[in-house]
Formats: C-alpha cells, structure tokens, sequence
C-alpha cells in the first residue's frame, strides 16, 4: 500500500470513531441495571457526513510542497444517538449480550485499524532506510 497523509489521517479518524464507540458501550455496559437508562450508539454514517461537510471549511497553508499535508481538526463525539426501546422492566434498553457483541467486534475493528497504520509506517521506514 502506497503510504500517504491522506490514508493515515482517514485511519486516524477511525481509530477515533472506534475509541468513541468504546466509550458508548462501557458506559451502556456499566449502566446494564440503572432504571430508565436508555442505551446509546455512535453512528458512524452521522459522524462521516459531519467529516465530509467540514472538509472545505479550513484549509491550513503548505509553505513548501515537500511538506507534509495538515490534517482538519474535527470533533469526536458527533453521531451519539439514545435508542427508546424498552428491554427491562425498569425502563432500562440496554441488551447486555448485544453490548458485549458489539464490544468485541469494536476490538476486532480497533485492531486491524491498528495494524494497518503499523503497517503504513513500516513501508515508510522501509522507504527511508532501504532494504538490506
């Protein structure tokens, strides 16, 4: 994989996206048997429209071409969404077993974010130092 600004920062704002979501689901975890508390999502397709509205709206200047690009500064913690329906008899919405499903798939998400910027910065020490 070709190594750009681009694709780092795009890998970025996932990782980002995943560490919300982490947080979503620990708290919807942590309040399992709290009465009338209703479970929360991130939406991802919420999250990037917002990204992709503000794409345009700051641009920092390259004083040199051989720079590398700035990445937009953006917020975190759009897309947060409470869902109404009712599992408990106490008000609570909160499906234990969906939130620990959901836990590991963000892990497993998580990690192979993770693994492809490794792998990012691999090729690209790989292109400064040379092969041996």
């Amino acid at each position: 994989m070709m190594f750009t600004t681009q694709s780092i920062s795009v890998l970025e704002e996932a990782l980002h996206f995943a560490a919300n979501q982490q947080k979503v689901i620990s708290s919807n975890i942590a309040n399992v048997d709290t009465p009338d508390y209703k479970e929360k999502s991130v939406s991802f397709q919420n999250v990037l429209q917002t990204a992709q509205s503000n794409s345009n709206e700051f641009q920092a200047k390259q004083t040199n071409e051989r720079h590398l690009a700035f990445p937009l500064p953006q917020s975190h913690t759009q897309g947060l969404h409470e869902r109404l329906q009712q599992y408990n008899h106490n008000g609570n919405s909160v499906d234990i077993d969906k939130q620990m499903s959901k836990m590991a798939e963000n892990q497993l998400y998580h990690q192979a974010l993770v693994d492809r910027i490794s792998s990012n910065f691999q090729s690209l020490e790989t292109a400064i130092k040379g092969s041996r």
